[in-house]
């Protein structure tokens, strides 16, 4: 039996690792996907991806004896994206932005990759890091069968801050109050996570934001990123 962990490298799935290690339990080995924008660009933020590459994926193998394979998609974000429905209702239109539920990045650039790869180990159960207090993710992925080490330890998301903070493994992305991490050109991140990347890093908004004329729906249900752009500058002005 192999006991692999899925890894994003933000506070919960590290603090599953840490956690489960400092109890005496296996982790053989991690998966991480990485996600791509385009050809070049990584869906992780800048600050992000070089921590992740450069620091913590060379400490879990120092400290922990934990190997990191990396795995990736062979479409990215802007491939899909401009990618034609082929039937249906939506026969000829490009994929455009994700809708909010069910959205195509999460299965085809994530979660499809990791799963292709997982049934090479064999007889396997997966550690997933899902703090005790995220209740909505919870009980699907006990149905699953997967190992939830925070959930069994009872450790919270703000544990999980002070697990990895004393670990020395805590993002630098999560300076300034970020509570969370994810794709910067995820539209389910809240406002605040946008005005960040508008403020923090404008080459990439521009980027996303050049994308939406050729979307058939907006950026989220209700707003388009050219609003979310006039309100920024605004607040500036």
């Amino acid at each position: 039996m192999k006991y692999i962990a899925s890894v994003s490298f933000g506070k919960d799935s590290l603090a599953a690792i840490i956690s489960r290690v400092e109890r005496g339990e296996p982790v053989d080995r991690a998966v991480y996907c990485r996600v791509m924008f385009d050809d070049a660009i990584s869906a992780e933020l800048p600050e992000h991806e070089a921590w992740i590459n450069d620091y913590a994926i060379p400490l879990l193998k120092s400290r922990y004896g934990i190997d990191t394979v990396v795995v990736q998609s062979e479409k990215t974000y802007q491939r899909q994206f401009y990618t034609k429905y082929k039937t249906g209702y939506f026969a000829g239109q490009c994929y455009g932005f994700p809708l909010l539920r069910g959205p195509w990045c999460n299965g085809r650039l994530k979660i499809a990759p990791i799963k292709k790869w997982i049934t090479t180990m064999g007889e396997h159960k997966q550690i997933i890091g899902i703090a005790a207090d995220e209740k909505k993710r919870i009980e699907s992925n006990s149905a699953r069968g997967a190992i939830l080490p925070l959930v069994e330890y009872g450790v919270t998301e703000a544990d999980a801050f002070e697990i990895c903070r004393k670990a020395d493994l805590l993002s630098p992305a999560y300076n300034g109050g970020r509570q969370r991490l994810g794709c910067w050109f995820c539209h389910n991140q809240r406002v605040g996570e946008l005005r960040r990347l508008r403020q923090e890093h404008p080459e990439l908004w521009n980027k996303l934001l050049a994308m939406e004329k050729d979307s058939p729906r907006s950026f989220t249900p209700n707003k388009t990123l050219s609003y979310f752009d006039e309100r920024f500058s605004s607040e500036n002005a």
